[in-house]
């Protein structure tokens, strides 16, 4: 028994201080947690005031005739307007959802094959690849003005450079049936961002990859089809969800190019982001303005989880296989 004695005094001295460096850790956590929290604070008040906080109060109002001095509860009311009373809502949206599928393939494309064509061996590249990045970090503003000195019908350099070749040039702004072409040929002329995406990616494929192709017999073009765009469609398909986002956020081409937030001609640049910027600032409908959002938000969530779900069918990983 007293061979037992100095063992379970020693396991009790090994407990206590088993204890006491464990309280000594939660203590520890506890002070650094806190002095974490300390340190994100500016952070999560930001969120709060700035992100999460707005965006509760516009779901709430969107339930409310709201017009920025007082609220009054209407339940679904605005919804119902939208769906069922506001014409140049069903406008604004067709507008959007044209420019949308006209404007996300071309500027994809574009991107891609500017890539392609810049990650060649030719002379005078880095100037090339410079020219072509330069509009993408040019100012909104600024550059929709000059576009519309560059796409006036009388003396604009386009319709210009088309009669030289024997084309008529059309009235791009003032021509209904031309100015959401005009819109996506500005943007084709700024893709400098997607194709320096592209550019980056295609300079990591291995040129084994081609040289195999090659032996085996295959042409360019299937080079092309198998090989580049196979491992270009994770970034493809990055740029397809950012496109999806933008597209339906056009404003600024609207407003500028109407030059009243007016939408004209005949209503071709009311985009549905100028419709709800009108309905909230010159209206004075904020609740119906804040309805918009959220459907808007709902179309585009919708849009970005079925090209999630499609992506499996295309997008490929390092491995080869299916994302």
């Amino acid at each position: 028994m007293q061979d037992k004695e100095p063992f379970l005094i020693e396991r009790r001295h090994y407990m206590f201080g088993k204890i006491l460096f464990k309280f000594g850790v939660r203590k520890q956590k506890t002070r650094e947690n806190i002095y974490g929290y300390i340190f994100i604070l500016p952070w999560l008040i930001g969120l709060l005031a700035f992100t999460l906080g707005p965006m509760i109060f516009s779901f709430i109002t969107s339930f409310a005739d709201y017009n920025m001095l007082k609220i009054d509860f209407i339940g679904i009311g605005n919804y119902t307007r939208m769906f069922t009373k506001d014409q140049l809502f069903w406008k604004s949206l067709g507008n959007t959802a044209i420019y949308a599928v006209m404007n996300i393939p071309l500027v994809t494309a574009g991107g891609v094959i500017v890539a392609v064509i810049l990650n060649k061996s030719i002379f005078g590249l880095r100037t090339f690849r410079t020219i072509y990045y330069l509009p993408s970090i040019m100012v909104g503003v600024g550059t929709y003005f000059l576009w519309m000195l560059l796409l006036d019908p009388a003396n604009g350099l386009v319709n210009t450079v088309l009669g030289v070749i024997g084309i008529q040039g059309p009235a791009w702004l003032t021509d209904p049936n031309w100015t959401k072409p005009a819109i996506i040929l500005m943007h084709l002329w700024g893709l400098g961002g997607q194709m320096l995406l592209y550019l980056a990616r295609l300079q990591s494929i291995p040129q084994d990859y081609y040289e195999a192709a090659a032996l085996d017999g295959a042409s360019s073009f299937r080079q092309f089809r198998s090989i580049t765009v196979p491992l270009l469609s994770p970034i493809i398909f990055y740029n397809l969800t950012i496109g999806i986002i933008g597209a339906f956020q056009i404003f600024q081409e609207g407003y500028i190019f109407s030059g009243d937030g007016s939408g004209k001609p005949a209503g071709s640049l009311l985009f549905y982001n100028l419709h709800l910027w009108n309905q909230a600032f010159k209206n004075f409908k904020t609740g119906y303005a804040n309805a918009m959002c959220w459907f808007l938000f709902a179309v585009v969530m919708v849009m970005t989880l079925i090209n999630q779900k499609l992506s499996k069918k295309w997008v490929y990983e390092e491995d080869g296989s299916n994302g």
